[in-house]
């Protein structure tokens, strides 16, 4: 069956429409009608480059992770196979905890359930996961999307398909700020970058209960946006000085935002860094600003080979922990939070876009803004044949 239309990454900075078919679900599936696609930076960055780190686009890949939609029938393969029926269902016979109709986020990267990762529950470290638009696997972006039932999140009636979208960037700010970075109440962080990913990992700071947020960028829209938004005490880095080395730099941008702050080592420390620019001398400032005994928490992905001082890290017996998508847990925290009113996703969503209109979407978030010249925060595309004003 087709009627599935999908936007299709081709190869790099070509992308088309195409029909592909409608998959069947086995036992432990559900079909889901996708409703709501947020566009996210690694979409953005396969398209423009056509790889990211080792994972290289090498076939026509359908883009699109950070889904919400609705279960639809589908047909049961395996039933199919041996009767040569295709026999409508409402989901697979395994799943018990949702239903034709219900309004759900996706997660979407389902994994071996075997290996040590899995079993120790950090299954986001599986060597067999199978993650939407991440090469060889076709993505969300298209009419509907098969995922393990498990992998299916039912969303609360206060919340809206919008907000399950958002559920993923969401999930990978718990991931970072509760699981690996052990965040409690009234303690300080800080946050270099205040893109959605920042901007989410200060939301889940908040709730949390967080001291002091201090929110790091070079763009000052984005500043005053993140001090709106979560309070965040906005902090804009000095300008390098001509022929200065990064990590001279680096230390001497710590030593202002301290001093500037009223930041120490060990009185009014900073107990939590969270590095999600990827930038170099942002990482390198994280190292001399982090409080004696804290945790800096790497979720930014940018040039793989740079310059630290380990001075820093061994002197205060700091941690430093690299964060990759998020895991168990993660997803039901994201959903409470935003069900139970402690974090506001809506001021995010900047921008909404009908899936004809794909194409439109990635070019504004690829440039930071739209046509009319309003910045871009989350763009959402909505699914085929859904009005982008249906939240």
């Amino acid at each position: 069956m087709s009627d599935n239309p999908s936007f299709v990454l081709k190869a790099i900075e070509e992308v088309s429409y195409e029909e592909r078919p409608i998959p069947d679900i086995s036992e432990t599936e559900v079909l889901v009608a996708v409703k709501k696609t947020g566009i996210c930076g690694s979409d953005v960055h396969y398209l423009a480059h056509g790889r990211i780190g080792d994972f290289v686009v090498k076939k026509p890949m359908v883009l699109g992770h950070e889904s919400a939609g609705v279960i639809v029938k589908g047909s049961l393969s395996n039933v199919r196979k041996v009767t040569g029926a295709n026999i409508p269902i409402s989901v697979g016979s395994k799943v018990k905890h949702v239903n034709v109709n219900d309004r759900v986020a996706i997660e979407p990267g389902s994994t071996c359930r075997l290996c040590d990762a899995c079993k120790s529950g950090r299954y986001n470290l599986c060597p067999d996961i199978v993650f939407a638009a991440t090469p060889p696997y076709d993505g969300t972006l298209g009419r509907y999307y098969r995922v393990l039932g498990d992998l299916t999140y039912p969303l609360p009636d206060n919340m809206s398909l919008e907000d399950g979208a958002m559920m993923e960037p969401l999930s990978v700010g718990v991931h970072s700020v509760v699981n690996l970075g052990k965040f409690r109440f009234g303690q300080t962080i800080v946050v270099f970058g205040c893109g959605p990913v920042g901007l989410l990992c200060m939301a889940v700071a908040r709730a949390v209960g967080a001291k002091r947020i201090i929110a790091a960028d070079v763009v000052p829209s984005r500043l005053e946006f993140a001090q709106k938004y979560v309070g965040a005490i906005p902090y804009r880095p000095l300008s390098p000085n001509k022929d200065e080395s990064k990590l001279d730099y680096s230390k001497r941008n710590a030593e202002n935002l301290k001093k500037t702050l009223g930041v120490g080592d060990r009185e009014n420390a900073i107990d939590l860094v969270v590095d999600a620019s990827g930038a170099e001398v942002s990482i390198q400032t994280s190292f001399y600003v982090v409080g004696t005994g804290g945790t800096i928490v790497q979720v930014g992905m940018g040039n793989p080979h740079i310059q630290i001082d380990l001075t820093p890290l061994m002197t205060k017996e700091a941690v430093f922990k690299g964060s990759f998508r998020y895991t168990q847990g993660d997803y039901p925290l994201a959903l409470s939070m935003v069900a139970q009113g402690q974090i506001d996703l809506k001021p995010l969503v900047t921008h909404r876009y009908k899936f004809d209109d794909a194409i439109a979407a990635f070019k504004a978030t690829r440039a930071g803004k739209s046509d009319d010249g309003k910045a871009v925060i989350k763009a959402i595309i909505s699914g085929p044949d859904v009005d982008p004003e249906d939240k």
